[in-house]
């Protein structure tokens, strides 16, 4: 009785590991870039976001200065982080918050050949805000920008893949 159990629990298991893969479905893995050696130019130093895209970008493509000769460069404009209060009581006390955080990039040859334009990421968080639970919500606010950051990187890996070749 428990080996037909185990077969039948391990047929279910290869039936549904086929039909994910009949459906398209793929593990997340790092972008195909169109080339092979990228600087990075413009983050201020120790920039958190800047960081989490040269540790992202190490997967697919080597990070290098201006020195060793470099394919493409991607230009930080402008990095923002802000945080903005949306509703307070009559009493004066916080109730709501936005948080925002952007980024404004452009990617170029080293010849200077425009390979993708200025682009402008924004993302916004709305949090609700409690002085009663401060320590927590400086905790969930650290984590909504970790998440933002992290969305970020991603959006310019994805429009880093669809770039032009160099």
């Amino acid at each position: 009785m428990r080996r037909r159990t185990l077969l039948a629990d391990a047929s279910l298991l290869a039936l549904g590991a086929g039909l994910l893969a009949g459906c398209g479905f793929e593990l997340r893995r790092a972008p195909v870039l169109p080339f092979q050696r990228i600087q990075l130019q413009g983050f201020a130093a120790r920039s958190p976001l800047g960081e989490a895209l040269q540790r992202e970008l190490a997967h697919s493509a080597q990070v290098v200065a201006a020195s060793e000769r470099p394919e493409v460069v991607l230009t930080a404009v402008s990095e923002t982080r802000d945080r903005a209060i949306v509703a307070a009581t009559a009493a004066g006390q916080l109730r709501e918050v936005q948080l925002k955080q952007g980024l404004v990039f452009r990617l170029a040859t080293v010849g200077g050949r425009e390979l993708i334009g200025n682009t402008a990421l924004l993302l916004t968080r709305d949090m609700s805000y409690s002085e009663t639970h401060a320590l927590a919500k400086e905790q969930e606010e650290a984590q909504l920008y970790a998440a933002m950051q992290s969305e970020i990187v991603m959006q310019v890996l994805r429009r880093l893949a669809g770039a032009p070749k160099p």
